[in-house]
């Protein structure tokens, strides 16, 4: 597999548009989209004092997690990643 990088954007659509050519055959393609840190948090998106605790609904930019965001359970607040990832290992590698 051969990888190019290429600037793009995502448009109002949640389209990705790519604007620069690509020296490559046609065919089939797998993409893996990295969002620039600084455009991470939209101003729409800024949290004050005044909302309140429970989870909004939120909007998204590209559709293609949706369903599954907006389907996932919420994340007990004692919830360890690093435990997680350590409980993960240790069953995948008999430990």
């Amino acid at each position: 597999m051969q990888a190019y990088k290429v600037k793009g954007k995502i448009d109002a659509t949640g389209n990705l548009v790519v604007a620069e050519p690509i020296d490559i055959p046609p065919g089939n393609v797998e993409v893996i989209i990295l969002q620039v840190a600084n455009e991470v948090n939209s101003p729409t998106e800024t949290p004050t004092a005044s909302q309140p605790e429970t989870p909004q609904k939120r909007e998204y930019r590209t559709k293609a997690f949706k369903d599954l965001l907006e389907n996932a359970p919420p994340v007990p607040p004692d919830f360890d990643p690093e435990q997680a990832k350590w409980e993960y290992l240790k069953e995948k590698h008999n430990l």
